[in-house]
């Protein structure tokens, strides 16, 4: 499979109001402050949207969630991977990606065949408190020849004007949250992105 180079992430459905119309082809939901059925809907709401939209979504975490729904794509954490019921995911269709952080994890990641693997932060990231120093870009290029054919998702860190370096250390695809989520024009800085990756789609 393929992933679009553009891989943004966000944590309400609202923001792929504003978005989809820029023309986003792939986008993560990580909502971690719901629970139950304001959860369920949201998910829901999000699934409706990109699916008329013609975008990718990846649900975060919430596995049990996005069979229910029907979802196409799930994103798990080192942390979920050892709760999550691999088996279940693949019997439901649904196609998931894992978060590498080290070796160690990275060889728990591949045993399970995963249709992406992600790996970061490339770079010190304000997101959250990461218990892992940033890689650094030379880490890509040799995730990339560990992972082979596998998707390779680089993440942490990243602004626009970083996106190409990446590329060209072997990511397939580059994700970002506060570069556009803390942004006073994240539309604009959605399209800089899209521009910027557009060379590097497949």
């Amino acid at each position: 499979m393929t992933l679009d180079p553009f891989y943004p992430i966000v944590d309400r459905t609202a923001w792929l109001d504003r978005l989809l119309p820029v023309g986003i082809r792939l986008v993560q939901l990580r909502i971690k402050e719901l629970g139950g059925e304001p959860l369920r809907q949201e998910l829901a709401w999000g699934r409706d949207l990109c699916r008329e939209a013609g975008c990718q979504l990846i649900v975060n975490d919430h596995w049990r969630e996005a069979i229910d729904l029907g979802c196409d794509f799930v994103h798990l954490g080192q942390e979920d991977l050892a709760e999550a019921d691999i088996p279940a995911i693949k019997r439901a269709g649904i196609r998931f990606g894992l978060s590498t952080h080290d070796h160690e994890e990275l060889d728990r990641a591949l045993a399970h065949a995963p249709d992406y693997v992600a790996l970061g932060p490339i770079y010190p990231t304000i997101l959250k408190v990461m218990r892992f120093a940033p890689q650094g870009i030379e880490r890509i290029g040799e995730w990339k020849r560990l992972v082979g054919e596998t998707p390779l998702v680089a993440i942490g860190g990243f602004m626009v004007e970083r996106a190409a370096g990446a590329f060209e250390a072997g990511a397939d695809s580059v994700s970002v949250v506060t570069d556009i989520t803390l942004h006073t024009d994240p539309e604009a800085r959605t399209r800089a992105w899209i521009e910027e990756t557009a060379p590097f789609r497949r």
